[in-house]
């Protein structure tokens, strides 16, 4: 079981592209979680948590430290998305959304501003202050950061039914199609081509719900 958890246990050759078991199932799960929450299934938080545990594993791996905290917090608001979609679909029949406030949009910005510049600060200097654990420098710590950042707060954004999560994830989508070309896991920046246009369909599909509403 341990040696399927390694990037270097080959699943498929995909031209000279070695995928991995890990990278292959978790891509799987992640992007049918994000299908699930496109079309506001309770579902997607079951096997959102499996995706998570996977892709935490195959980032520390291949040193994307942010990328693998940020696997910790969707574990925990996983668990919260679950209970709280639960709740409110028990209560009302239905799982509705809307768009935040122009204050709260605002202060999204700015705390996701902030938060990157500090992350990316500490990411950079892990490999420092952490030797046993970082081996070596972290990869691109600033986009890695900023995706990070940006993520936390989609998923938040998402989890309490604001639309304006699925513009946060649009623009996580763009980066990490570059992000994880570079970094050569390339089914899962192919796979941010697929999670772009689910964002976008989301986005779509939350925003109608929300005019029949």
């Amino acid at each position: 079981m341990a040696d399927l958890l390694s990037v270097n246990a080959v699943f498929l050759m995909i031209g000279d592209y070695p995928l991995s078991w890990i990278e292959f199932v978790g891509t799987l799960l992640y992007f049918a979680s994000v299908y699930l929450i496109s079309r506001k299934k309770i579902l997607t938080w079951p096997v959102g948590i499996a995706s998570v545990i996977l892709y935490g594993i195959l980032f520390y791996q291949i040193r994307l430290y942010s990328d693998m905290m940020e696997q910790a917090y969707y574990l925990v608001i996983s668990i919260f998305g679950w209970v709280t979609w639960n709740k409110k679909k028990t209560e009302s029949g239905g799982i509705a959304s809307s768009w935040g406030s122009a204050r709260s949009i605002a202060l999204g910005i700015a705390v996701t501003a902030l938060a990157t510049a500090l992350l990316a600060f500490c990411v950079s200097r892990f490999h420092l202050w952490m030797p046993a654990l970082f081996a070596a420098p972290a990869s691109y710590p600033v986009l890695d950061s900023l995706t990070t950042v940006m993520s936390f707060v989609a998923m938040y954004l998402t989890t309490v039914r604001k639309n304006e999560g699925w513009i946060y994830w649009i623009i996580v989508d763009v980066i990490g199609i570059g992000l994880y070309w570079v970094k050569d896991v390339r089914f899962i920046s192919i796979q941010y081509i697929f999670l772009l246009g689910m964002a976008v369909y989301g986005l779509l599909f939350w925003m109608k719900k929300e005019i029949k509403k």
